[in-house]
C-alpha cells in the first residue's frame, strides 16, 4: 500500500531548515524536494524533482549507489556524518562537508516504499576546525619560535629591537586565532540551534541526544511533556540524578547497543494505545568512533489507524459486488475493483490509464459531458440507468451512481462511480411486459365476444317480463366493461414500456370532452354528484383518446375513494400557455407518507378501510406517463381524512 504525503507534511517538509528529498523506493525517482535541498545541492528544483536520483548527483554516484540499495533492499537506515564530497553546484565542481542520511519509509507489510534523504550542510564546521587545527599548528611554531628567540635574548641583547618586532607580529596572529576560535564557537552555537529547531518541527516527536555516558545534552520536542521529558531539569544530567534509575536501567541496554556503534530501531506502544517508533542513531566522529547518540521518538499512532481505515475500506471496494470506478475530471480511470473486472471483463492492468468511454456505446457517448458537469457543480447522479460496453463487446444495462471526491478544502479532485449490473431485472421486466401484454391481448378477444352476447340478450330481455334477469344482464354488462379496461390497462402498460404507444394530437375543446365524460359516468353512477364551472373555451393541442382517459380514471377513482352522497368537483382554467384541470372529492384522502409514491407502476395504499377498493394500480400510472408524453405534470394534493385534488396540466400548443 503506498503512502502519499499528506498536504500538512509537505508544509513541514518545506519549512524544515535541514535539507529533505523523499524517494519513491521501486524508481529511486525524486517525489518531494524542499529549497533547503536545493540550496545544498546547488542544482535547479527541475534537474532533481521527477528525476532519477543518480542522475541528479551522478558525480556521487559510485561511492553512495550501494549503500541506497541496502536502504531498499533490507529497510535498514543508512547515514554518512560530514563526508567530504566534491559536487557539481550552480555549474562547477565544489568540496563540501555533509552528513545526510537514506531512511526508510515503510507500509504495514514493512515493504519499503519510500526513502527520506536528510542532508545537513556542514562545511562551515568542518572548515571552521580545519581552521582552529591550522591556527593551533601555527601556534605551535611560534611558541617554538619564542623559545629560540628566548635564547637569542639570552646571547645577545643586540638583537632585542628584532624580537619586539616578532612578538609584535604574533600577538597579532594570536587576535586572529582569537577571532578564529570565537567565530567557530559561534558556528557550534548556530548548529545546536539549527538542530533544536528541526527537532521542534518534527511534528509529533522528541529528539533526545546522549553523550558516551548517556547523560543528556540536548532534549527537544513536542512530545516532551507527554512523554516526561523536561528541557532545564535534564540537559547535563544522567538519568540516575533526576531519581530515573528503573526507568533509565531497563532500556540502557539499547544505549549501549547504540554507542557501540549500532543503528536500529524499535517500535513501542504507550499506555494508553499509542504508537510510536523509536530510532537510535550512534553520532560518530570523523575517525569513526561514536561521540554521542541521537534518540527519536515519534508518535504514529495516525499513520497506524489511517492504514487500518484505508486497509478496511480497500477490503470493502474489493469485496463488493458493484464495480466501484474511480476517475479523474478528464474522465481517466484510476481505480478498478474486482466486480468491475467480472462486469466489464477487463482486469485492472488493461484499463487502468484509460478514459472512461471505453465503455460507452458510440450512440451514448453525449452522456458524459453532461454528468461530468453535474457532478462539477457538486451534484451526485443516483440510479442513472444506461447501457455499457463489456470487452467482449456485449451491451449491458447498468445503473449508475456517481459522485464528487473532494480534498480537504472542498475543491473536486476526481469521481466515484458505482455501476450495477441490472441486465437481467431489465430482462425480466421485458419477459413481464412481453407477458402482460400477449395475456392482455389474448383475453380481450372471448371479452369481446362475451359483450356481443350479453348486449344481445339485454336487448331481448327489453321485452321480457322478467325483471330480474334485465337487470342482471345490466350488471353483468357493467362487470364486462370493468374488465375491458382492467385488460386494456394492462395492455397500454405494455405498449408504454416497449415504446409504442404514441401521441396523436389534435385540437379540440377540454370543457366538451369533460362534459362527454361525465354524460357517461352519470348512466352508471348515481351515488354521487358532479358539478362543472360554467363552459368556457378552451380548445388544446392533444391526444384526445389519450387525455380522455385520464380524466376517466381521476373521476372513477374520486367515485371509488369517496363516500355515497358526497359531490365531486371538476376545474379546467387556461393559465397562459397551459391548461390546467383538477378533481376534487370528499373523500378518505391520502396520507404524507403515500403522496410520493401515489403515481409509482402497481402502487396500492395498503389500509385496513381499502381493502374492499378493487384496483391494481395502473391507473394513477398510466396517467402520469400519458401526461409527462404530454410534456405536461400531474399532482395531488391530500390530506388524511380530508379528501383530494388530484390535477394535471399540459401545453395548450
Amino acid at each position: 500500500m503506498q503512502i502519499t504525503p499528506t498536504d500538512d507534511l509537505l508544509q513541514i517538509v518545506q519549512t524544515a531548515p535541514i535539507g529533505i528529498c523523499i524517494l519513491e523506493a521501486a524508481t529511486l525517482t525524486c517525489e518531494v524536494v524542499n529549497d533547503q535541498f536545493l540550496a545544498i545541492a546547488g542544482k535547479p528544483l527541475d534537474a532533481i524533482k521527477g528525476k532519477f536520483y543518480w542522475d541528479a548527483f551522478a558525480e556521487a554516484r559510485r561511492w553512495y549507489e550501494t549503500a541506497l540499495a541496502d536502504v531498499v533492499s533490507t529497510g535498514n537506515t543508512f547515514s554518512a556524518n560530514e563526508v567530504e564530497m566534491t559536487l557539481i553546484r550552480h555549474g562547477r565542481e565544489e568540496t563540501m562537508y555533509v552528513t545526510f542520511v537514506y531512511s526508510p519509509v515503510k507500509n504495514s507489510e514493512g515493504k519499503v516504499t519510500k526513502v527520506t534523504v536528510w542532508v545537513l550542510d556542514n562545511t562551515p564546521q568542518v572548515l571552521a576546525r580545519q581552521k582552529a587545527a591550522e591556527n593551533a599548528l601555527a601556534l605551535q611554531t611560534v611558541n617554538e619560535r619564542m623559545a629560540g628567540i628566548n635564547e637569542q635574548l639570552n646571547a645577545t641583547n643586540n638583537e632585542l629591537e628584532s624580537t619586539i618586532e616578532e612578538l609584535a607580529a604574533i600577538n597579532e596572529e594570536l587576535a586572529t586565532t582569537n577571532d578564529d576560535l570565537t567565530q567557530t564557537r559561534d558556528d557550534l552555537q548556530r548548529s545546536e540551534n539549527l538542530f533544536r529547531s528541526i527537532a521542534v518541527n518534527i511534528p509529533n516527536s522528541v529528539v533526545v541526544v546522549v553523550d558516551r555516558e548517556h547523560r543528556y545534552v540536548i532534549v527537544e520536542g513536542d512530545l516532551m511533556e507527554r512523554l516526561g521529558y523536561n528541557r532545564i531539569d535534564f540537559e547535563g544530567k544522567h538519568p540516575t540524578e533526576l531519581g530515573q534509575t528503573e526507568r533509565y536501567l531497563a532500556p540502557k541496554h539499547l544505549y549501549d547497543r547504540m554507542m557501540a556503534g549500532e543503528k536500529f530501531t524499535i517500535e513501542r506502544t504507550g499506555e494508553k494505545g499509542e504508537n510510536y517508533v523509536v530510532h537510535f542513531v550512534p553520532l560518530k566522529n570523523e575517525y569513526g568512533g561514536v561521540d554521542a547518540g541521537l534518540i527519536m521518538v515519534i508518535d504514529v499512532t495516525e499513520i497506524k489507524q489511517a492504514e487500518e481505515k484505508s486497509a478496511r475500506l480497500a477490503a470493502i471496494v474489493q469485496s463488493s459486488d458493484d464495480a466501484i470506478i474511480s476517475k479523474t475530471l478528464e474522465s481517466v480511470i484510476t481505480s478498478w475493483n474486482g466486480a468491475a473486472e467480472r462486469i466489464f471483463g477487463y482486469k485492472a492492468a488493461e484499463i487502468i490509464g484509460e478514459t472512461i468511454y471505453k465503455l460507452i456505446p458510440p450512440d451514448r457517448q453525449d452522456e458524459e459531458p453532461g454528468i461530468l458537469k453535474r457532478l462539477k457543480n457538486g451534484e451526485r447522479v443516483e440510479h442513472f440507468e444506461t447501457k455499457r460496453l463489456t470487452k467482449d463487446g456485449r451491451l449491458i444495462d447498468v445503473s449508475l451512481t456517481i459522485s464528487p471526491v473532494k480534498d480537504q478544502q472542498g475543491n473536486i479532485t476526481g469521481l466515484s462511480k458505482i455501476a450495477r449490473d441490472i441486465t437481467e431485472r431489465k430482462l425480466d421486466e421485458a419477459r413481464k411486459n412481453d407477458f402482460i401484454g400477449m395475456a392482455s391481448h389474448e383475453l380481450k378477444t372471448p371479452l369481446t365476444s362475451l359483450h356481443a352476447i350479453i348486449q344481445v340478450a339485454s336487448a331481448k330481455l327489453k321485452k321480457s317480463d322478467d325483471k330480474y334477469l334485465a337487470h342482471a344482464m345490466e350488471k353483468a354488462n357493467m362487470q364486462v366493461k370493468r374488465m375491458t379496461r382492467m385488460i386494456n390497462g394492462f395492455l397500454n402498460i405494455s405498449r408504454l414500456e416497449s415504446g409504442k404507444i404514441i401521441v396523436e394530437k389534435q385540437s379540440f375543446d377540454i370543457g366538451q370532452l369533460i362534459r362527454e365524460i361525465l354524460e357517461e359516468t352519470r348512466l352508471t353512477v348515481s351515488t354521487h354528484t358532479f358539478s362543472l364551472p360554467a363552459a368556457i373555451p378552451a380548445v388544446v393541442a392533444a391526444d384526445r383518446d389519450k387525455i380522455s382517459s385520464v380524466l376517466s380514471n381521476l373521476i372513477s377513482n374520486a367515485v371509488k375513494y369517496s363516500p355515497a352522497g358526497s359531490a365531486i368537483h371538476i376545474d379546467y382554467q387556461l393559465n397562459g400557455l397551459a391548461l390546467t384541470v383538477s378533481v376534487k372529492d370528499q373523500g378518505m384522502g391520502i396520507s404524507a407518507e403515500h403522496i410520493n409514491k401515489i403515481f409509482d407502476r402497481y402502487y396500492r395504499v395498503e389500509a385496513v378501510h381499502m381493502r374492499n377498493i378493487s384496483g391494481f394500480g395502473i391507473g394513477l400510472y398510466l396517467s402520469a406517463e400519458i401526461i409527462k408524453r404530454h410534456h405536461g405534470k400531474i399532482w395531488v394534493e391530500s390530506t388524511a381524512g380530508q379528501g383530494a385534488v388530484f390535477s394535471f396540466s399540459i401545453p395548450v400548443g
